[in-house]
Formats: C-alpha cells, structure tokens, sequence
C-alpha cells in the first residue's frame, strides 16, 4: 500500500509552486513586457554628461517615457545601470522592454547628431550653431577653438580660424568634447584640402587660409555662382599687380554693421586691416563662411584682364566686368542712371 503525502507537505509545495509561478511570470512582465513609450512613438532622449540616476527617473517620467517607474528603476538596478550611466542622446523605440531600454542605454548606443553650419559671418555665430544639437555650450566650444589657436602650427590665428570649419553636415555624437570637436574640425579641413586642391592653390599663388579668405569676398559680392570664377580672377589679377581689392563686403565687416546696403566715402575712412580700399592684399581673415562651390571656384579661377566690376543696370543681380578705368566709367554710368530712373519710377508709384 503507498504511503500517503501528509497534507501540511502536499499545501507547501502547492504554495511554492505558486509563489514561483508568480514570481516567475513578475519577473518575465519586469523584464520583458513593453513598458517604453506604451501606445506612443518612437523618441529621441539626452541623457547629459551631469546626469544621475535620479535625474534620469525624473527625466524619464517627467517626459512620459516609462510607463511603470517601478519596474524599469528595478530593472534598472539589477542590471547595473545605476552605476554605469553613459551621456548621450538615445533613441528609444515605441513598446520597447525594460530590458531593452537598459540595456540600450548602459551599452551607450547612441544616436549621433547632425550638425550643420551655414550663414556664419562672425565666430560668435559658428559657436552658435555648432553646438546647438550638443551636450555643450559656445563658450566651451570658443575656449577649445582658443586653446588649438595658441597651439596649431598651421598657420590659424583668431581672425582667421573660421576658415578651418568648411561648411557641410557632419555626424558627432551628443555627449563629443569641446576639444574632440575642434580636432574633427581639423581633420575635416586636412581631408578637404587634399592634394588636388592644394596644388591648384599653389598655381594661383595662394596658401589654403589665403583661399578661404577670398572666397569669402567672392562670396559676399555675388550670389551667381556662375559667376563666382570670374569675380576671382579678377580680385587675383589686383592681388599680383599690388591694386587694392577695393571691396565693399571687407569694409561693411570692418564697419561691423551688415544693414548696410551702399557704402560711401565716408565709410572707406574707417582704418582697418579689413578696408581693402585703404590696404591693398587680403584682409587678416575670412568676412565670412564661404561654401565649398566658392572655394573650388577660387580654385578654377577664370583666366582674364578683369579688373573693375559694376552691377548691371537690368539689375539681375550680375556684373559687367572691365579691363580699363574707361570701360569701368561707362559701365557705372549705365548702372546709376538706371537706378535713378527705377527711384523716380518707385516715388511716381507711391
């Protein structure tokens, strides 16, 4: 006859076997059901170098991202997370697991950021930009731009360190350096100016900064790109003959104030190193970020005996160009009698 489980035995076994199955199944909804941005979409979050864990449960709830704060800081704890925080901006995808979103988080897979600069005439709106999607402020970014400045042996000064950032998109991440990008930065200019473009610099007599600075000129005075090869052979054919470049972008930027629309003799008496009617070659630095398309028309420069410019009386936004004083005269005496006429043309209207 079979011996009889003693009844006390049989209900704590029973007991055991449902705590397990409960723990078991709380610890696989812990785990491994969605908990992450529960019926919402899909989000980039920034955790910041400073951050604590603390912080980071009232970022995640203040944001709505967790859905049971309970469960993801156990989780959290468990896995070690607490202690292994890595800054950056993450992507957390919509229903994720807690396990998932730690895991995540504490591997540091990062999302890298976009960042792009355009428009920049001045230093101060570089810093502005660059460090608008990232974990840092302008003026880390400006004292790390500093510290290279008074260190490079490239030949990069205060005033012409702008040239070294050639515009376009790069991806960094978060949570990147003041210094780290300063030395991207760098390593971007080296890849830019590439063995092709530095000898076609050399064939017009010019070193790489020499370039940028131009170009930026180039750029200020015309917005026709087709026309940008000849605005700078023109400017190289007064740079080899010792004439002053005599352009008014340098002296609106050494005038400081860009509403500026027309400069006039009073303006060209301002003394600067940037009034290029004053002094003749290149200004000390760019006046302002110049495209790449303008660089590499610097570099293709087109080969002529320009050297005057006038607008054209059609106003299009193009010049007429000229080799002598005389053709120049004529071709600025077509441009003000148009204009006078569009004036009084504009007052008859009002």
């Amino acid at each position: 006859m079979k011996k009889e489980v003693p009844k006390t035995k049989l209900a704590a076994f029973l007991l055991v076997s449902v705590l397990l199955i409960s723990f078991t199944f709380y610890f696989y909804q812990v785990f491994f059901t969605p908990n992450i941005l529960v019926g919402k979409s899909d989000r980039l979050i920034v955790i910041r170098n400073d951050a604590t864990f603390k912080g980071i449960q009232k970022q995640m709830a203040d944001e709505g991202v967790v859905n049971d704060m309970v469960s993801f800081s156990f989780v959290a704890r468990l896995m070690g997370y607490d202690k292994q925080i890595k800054p950056g901006r993450y992507l957390l995808r919509a229903d994720m697991s807690n396990r998932e979103a730690v895991r995540a988080l504490k591997l540091g897979r990062r999302e890298a950021v976009k960042i792009i600069f355009t428009h920049v005439r001045l230093f101060d709106e570089l810093a502005e930009k660059i460090t608008a999607k990232i974990g840092m402020t302008p003026d880390e970014f400006k004292e790390a731009v500093y510290g290279f400045v008074e260190s490079n042996n490239q030949g990069f000064t205060k005033e012409n360190i702008l040239s070294m950032f050639i515009p376009n998109t790069y991806e960094v991440y978060f949570n990147i350096t003041p210094e780290e990008l300063v030395s991207k930065m760098n390593k971007e200019y080296t890849m830019f100016w590439n063995t092709e473009r530095l000898a076609k610099a050399e064939k017009i007599g010019l070193t790489a900064v020499e370039v940028s600075i131009l170009a930026s000129i180039v750029q200020a005075e015309s917005s026709k790109e087709d026309e940008a090869p000849i605005i700078a052979g023109l400017y190289l054919n007064r740079l080899k003959r010792g004439i002053p470049l005599q352009a008014d972008p340098t002296l609106i930027f050494a005038l400081g104030d860009f509403t500026i629309k027309r400069v006039l003799n009073t303006h060209k008496e301002i003394d600067s190193p940037y009034n290029t009617y004053k002094y003749a070659g290149l200004p000390p630095g760019p006046v302002n970020m110049p495209y790449i398309n303008t660089l590499d028309a610097v570099l293709d420069a087109q080969d002529h005996k320009f050297i005057y410019m006038c607008a054209k009386e059609d106003f299009s936004g193009y010049h007429r160009f000229a080799e002598t004083l005389a053709e120049h005269q004529l071709n600025a005496r077509k441009y003000q009698k148009a204009l006078t006429e569009e004036i009084k043309k504009s007052k008859t209207q009002e």
